[in-house]
């Protein structure tokens, strides 16, 4: 039986209520979410701004349960309530007050041409004037060094300004390449910001990248967003790392050497003649550094870099 897109979502708002034209800012959980930079994002808009829910996709038909289950509140002895996972577009008014459109909640288990195609027909409703999407990924990069980002879609004068990384290769996708590669040709303005987090504070929320998306969601539509809570969590992640460098000599080598590796690159980028970069760290190698500098961590009281 085919899925029709109107299928998968509810409007929980009058269509004439929501103002046409806005923007679209995404950031879907999902495969990857290095640094913490969809949650913060999320966390800081949904904090620091009202929301409105303008449409309710369905579980039933895009979530897998068993790999998400829902947290159920027992006590004790049954069951009073449970929190099921929500996927769902917003109507969000910025710092400015200027309103735009939320796409926040878990990258769907299933039907992912149904959901995008349900997208399609909600943002033609609206008459959605832009999407701009954020994501992350572990990369081999110190945090000495800027976070880096590629950028894809077709803001090609966005692409020109920032992108840092331009692989030709293939990646595992998710739901918003998805999304992108269907509504590019249809001339909707349309730019992914991946960002490139320093691969060891991965599992941490880093502040730094959750800024830098927001200054990127900021160029890409004009939204002004809140960032001074972040910027005091990223002086108090700073120095809680500077600690733990000074007492892990393996996370110094690493850092060391990603540095020295970030450094030949540039230089050869700017050289005609080419060399060797240094041997960046395996898989393996990057594991065991990460093992070390989490169980570091945990020791200091059970706190995380950025946390009191």
């Amino acid at each position: 039986m085919v899925t029709e897109p109107s299928d998968l979502y509810s409007l929980r708002m009058n269509p004439a209520e929501v103002p046409l034209g806005l923007p679209v800012v995404a950031g879907l959980t999902g495969f990857s979410d290095a640094g913490g930079t969809i949650s913060q994002v999320s966390s800081s808009i949904f904090a620091n701004y009202e929301a409105q829910m303008v449409a309710l996709f369905d579980n039933d038909e895009l979530l897998d349960y068993r790999s998400r289950r829902p947290i159920m509140f027992f006590e004790r002895d049954h069951i009073v309530s449970y929190e099921p996972a929500e996927l769902g577009l917003y109507l969000i008014s910025d710092e400015a007050g200027s309103p735009f459109l939320f796409l926040h909640g878990y990258e769907p288990d299933f039907k992912w041409e149904a959901f995008v195609a349900a997208i399609r027909d909600i943002f033609d409703l609206f008459a959605v004037s832009s999407v701009t999407w954020v994501h992350s990924i572990p990369f081999p990069i110190p945090h000495t060094r800027p976070i880096g980002v590629t950028v894809s879609g077709n803001r090609k004068d966005l692409i020109e300004a920032i992108s840092e990384w331009k692989p030709s290769t293939s990646v595992p996708g998710n739901v918003l390449h998805v999304l992108e590669y269907r509504l590019t040709p249809t001339g909707m303005p349309m730019a992914g910001f991946v960002f490139l987090v320093p691969h060891y504070l991965g599992d941490s929320e880093y502040p730094d990248v959750a800024i830098a998306a927001f200054q990127q969601i900021s160029g890409a539509t004009g939204l002004v967003f809140k960032t001074d809570p972040l910027r005091e969590e990223s002086a108090r992640f700073q120095r809680k790392l500077a600690q733990q460098m000074e007492e892990n000599q393996d996370l110094q080598r690493m850092v060391a050497g990603l540095e020295q590796n970030h450094q030949n690159q540039e230089d050869t980028l700017r050289s005609p003649m080419s060399r060797p970069a240094p041997k960046v760290p395996s898989a393996d190698e990057i594991a065991a550094e990460l093992e070390d500098y989490l169980a570091s961590r945990a020791r200091k009281e059970g706190e995380e870099p950025g946390n009191e």
